[in-house]
């Protein structure tokens, strides 16, 4: 990366990471790698590139999304159904630490780069293979979006109230949980070459699984009891009191007092010292068994007072609770704010723009952003020159289409 005396170097500084993928499981996972120094080669297909460029609002012609899943990544074009596209890839996994694929599986290895190929070239290389169902298995060769892995994995079934049909998750979680596990288990592989002196190895993440490792205790509660677990809204089952609650001005609070002392000062907070002092809700079993007559009151104490005061209230009784944050509270809040999580950027036009900050903050070799989702195919002359190729040599590739 590009740094001074007085800029840390960033922690994957000198990790080659090629990416062959799209919209969000695989480059979420790269982006991650890039904004902590991972020199990202995204590869795209000529013909207008990762279809992300194109989804939501547009700025110009461009997603915005776009402009904060690429940061600090290089475009390059190659035309994989060209044999010489084909051979540049090789050329360039042949000295990669890492390739992140989200093709469905078989589509590589129909391009000769199945990991047998793969390993040939480059021993040490570690293949992150993110798909729906993964890459054995009955269901391997069906596409699987992230509302398959969602609905597969558990999460769907859980979420929503008990009356109603399951909703989902305001975002593609599915895919980006998977992005997640991705990058653990390309830092494991690389820890793993680096001390034990292994080997590459394909790190193999199915949307499904991914999900599917979040469901907490789901498991062994069907299996020792047969429960199945259900809908329950925004209450947290077998844990109370833990709600949304709306106030007097319309504003939705969610209040934690799923404690044994915080629920006592909850109870004082709002006027019922009769249960905070009432022995059968001194713990958790006998508040759950009294959980409608503890929401009611909540919420009817809650109905009677605006946000503000609500808020000011739960924090003089050292009660959890928050405001359920829209992105324009977000953009006024004091604690975004000291934290840095608004990144001021400036688009391509000179247009300024913020962006999220990076997550998480590491004390000594933090990340950050160099650049902004680029151009279509902005880094392909730089990285053949890279590679050896003459100026005549790159013009001869676009015009056979193979860039």
């Amino acid at each position: 990366g590009r740094t001074s005396m007085n800029t840390p170097s960033k922690p994957l500084a000198g990790v080659k990471v090629l990416e062959l993928g799209t919209l969000i499981a695989g480059p979420f996972c790269t982006r991650i790698l890039a904004e902590f120094g991972a020199e990202v080669i995204k590869v795209e297909s000529p013909d207008g590139g990762d279809p992300l460029r194109k989804w939501r609002k547009l700025y110009e012609g461009t997603s915005l999304w776009w402009f904060v899943q690429a940061r600090n990544k290089q475009s390059l074009t190659l035309n994989l159904k060209h044999p010489e596209g084909i051979a540049i890839l090789k050329r360039l996994l042949a000295d990669a630490d890492i390739l992140i694929e989200n093709f469905r599986p078989g589509v590589l290895e129909k391009l000769g780069l199945g990991w047998d190929a793969l390993k040939a070239d480059n021993p040490g290389l570690v293949m992150v293979r993110l798909s729906g169902f993964g890459q054995t298995g009955p269901y391997k060769d069906q596409p699987g979006f992230g509302a398959v892995g969602e609905s597969m994995g558990g999460l769907r079934y859980i979420t929503g109230f008990a009356d109603r049909p399951p909703v989902r998750t305001g975002i593609s979680i599915g895919d980006s949980i998977a992005a997640l596990w991705g990058a653990i288990g390309a830092l494991m592989a690389l820890r793993h070459k680096e001390v034990n002196g292994g080997a590459g190895q394909v790190v193999d993440v199915a949307l499904y699984e991914a999900v599917f490792a979040m469901m907490e205790s789901l498991v062994p509660e069907f299996d020792v009891f047969g429960f199945v677990r259900e809908r329950t809204g925004n209450i947290m089952p077998g844990i109370t009191p833990s709600n949304t609650h709306t106030t007097r001005d319309g504003r939705h609070i969610i209040i934690g007092g799923n404690g044994d002392a915080i629920f006592v000062r909850l109870m004082r907070a709002i006027g019922r010292p009769d249960l905070a002092d009432d022995p059968q809700l001194a713990s958790n079993a006998g508040r759950d068994a009294r959980a409608a007559e503890l929401y009611a009151a909540i919420d009817a104490w809650v109905a009677a007072h605006d946000g503000d005061a609500v808020l000011a209230a739960m924090e003089a009784a050292e009660v959890p609770a928050s405001a359920i944050y829209s992105v324009a509270d977000m953009f006024r809040d004091a604690q975004f704010a000291a934290r840095g999580m608004f990144e001021s950027a400036t688009l391509p036009d000179g247009t300024p723009i913020h962006l999220p900050g990076i997550v998480p903050k590491l004390a000594e070799t933090p990340g950050g952003t160099e650049w902004l989702g680029p151009k279509l195919g902005e880094h392909t002359s730089e990285i053949l020159a890279g590679l050896g190729f003459s100026a005549e040599e790159i013009i001869a590739l676009r015009e056979k289409g193979a860039i």
